[in-house]
Order: structure tokens, then sequence, then C-alpha cells
């Protein structure tokens, strides 16, 4: 897939070691590529501490459903660097527990705003800064709850569908500028989000058992697919929703 030396990259939603954003860090870190964290400020010192022998990181306290915090944000990264090569968006929220047809508006609101809308809140701020550098990489991550019924997945399967719709829209809005825009469809591996969902522990022995490749994925299979979406062997993908998952998606039931 080539270096990455001389291309930045923004991530937000690095927690922890465990994260789908924190694969994707590593790969496009040990590419070359310089890098900026945008993180809710309950994760600076996760953040920092795994970023600490990054030479020249950037870091931002962002809300992602602040408007204001993601105007600074993306100021921050135009300030220091003049351009941007590509957006990592790996953050998601939705309550748990909750049959979904007992959500409630407001759960439903937060979900999607969290979920699904601040892809589109952040490309349009990416854009003017990667129309600087003649295009760039936008990708997300989402699951295959948001095609098929997953228990317990409720709500977060909504959003996710949400998510999925929205990348098709972008790329289309986005493709003039060169800007390609996809979603990583990660099998589920032990993350942080991962383990909030009740009963993932079965999804895990059924991956196992009926996936045609009999295992789970890792993280690092997540940061390889990061890191090829951000390269320019992917030049000419966009649009898509990318499955890594041992092949458990295509299995019926």
């Amino acid at each position: 897939m080539g270096s990455l030396d001389g291309k930045t990259a923004l991530v937000f939603g690095v927690a922890d070691h465990h994260s789908a954003a924190w694969a994707i860090t590593e790969a496009l870190h040990h590419a070359g590529a310089r890098l900026a964290f945008a993180y809710m400020e309950r994760f600076e010192k996760n953040v920092r501490k795994l970023t600490a022998d990054f030479p020249d990181a950037l870091y931002f306290v962002c809300d992602a459903q602040s408007d204001t915090q993601l105007d600074a944000t993306f100021a921050g990264v135009q300030a220091a660097w003049g351009g941007l090569d590509v957006l990592v968006h790996s953050i998601a929220f939705a309550k748990q527990g909750v049959r979904f047809a007992d959500t409630d508006r407001e759960d439903f609101k937060t979900a999607l705003d969290i979920s699904a809308y601040s892809l589109v809140a952040m490309a349009r701020r990416a854009e003017p800064l990667m129309q600087a550098r003649g295009g760039g990489s936008i990708m997300t991550m989402t699951y295959q709850a948001s095609q098929r019924v997953v228990p317990n997945y409720n709500l977060m399967a909504i959003a996710k569908a949400a998510l999925e719709a929205s990348v098709r829209y972008l790329a289309y809005d986005l493709g003039p500028s060169g800007i390609r825009v996809n979603a990583i469809s990660a099998g589920p591996f032990r993350s942080l989000s991962a383990m909030g969902v009740q009963g993932v522990r079965a999804i895990f022995d059924q991956v196992e058992e009926h996936a045609p490749l009999r295992h789970n994925i890792t993280t690092e299979d997540v940061g390889n697919l990061g890191l090829f979406l951000a390269s320019d062997a992917a030049q000419n993908i966009t649009g898509q929703t990318i499955y890594v998952d041992a092949g458990h998606s295509i299995v019926a039931g």
C-alpha cells in the first residue's frame, strides 16, 4: 500500500488500545502519516498516554454534538497543516438495554446525531481542507446489524443504517472534489463498545462456528483495512461498505 509520508490524518474516536480508531491510528502511524486526535474530555488521559511517542501529534477536545467544538478542531488542523488527507470517524452512541419498539424520541435523536449526523458535520468541514490537498479519504465504522437483525443491537443498528446511507450520499457529493467516503463493516472484536452490547459473547461464539473462516477478526484486521482506504491503492473506491468479518456477513441465520 506504500508510504503515507507527508500525509495528514485526523482521528475521532480513540478510547483505548482495543478501539477500532486506535487500530487504524497505529497502521497510519507506521505508514508515516502525521496524526491529530479529537476526543471527549474524559478520554484525554488515555489518548495522550497511547500517543506519547508520536512526534508532533495534535490534540483537540471535541464533543461531536457541538458545532463550536467541531469548528475549532478543523480550524486547528488547518492552522497547523494547511490541509487534511484522511479523516477517521469512529464514534457512536445509542442507549442500550431497551427494546427497540420502546425507544423514545430523545434517545432516537441522540443516537442518530452522534452516530450518523456527526459524520456529515465532519465531512462538510473536512471538504475544503481536503480540496487543498487535491482530495482525500474519509472512513467510518459500521456493523452488519445495519442490514440484518442482531439481537440486542437495537437502536444502534438503526443509527448504523443511517450512517451507511450517509456514506453513499457524501461520496456522491464530495466525489467531484476528489474525496472518497467509505465505511468499514467490522466483525465483532473485543472493544469497549462491543462489550457494552448484551449477549456479545454469544456473537463471538457464533462467528467462530459459522463464519467461512471459522474465527473472529482482530483489531489489526481493521487497522489494515483502514490503511488501505487511506492509501492511493484505494483511489477509485468510494461510497462502499467494506466487510472485514471472516465472511460472517454472507452466512444466512
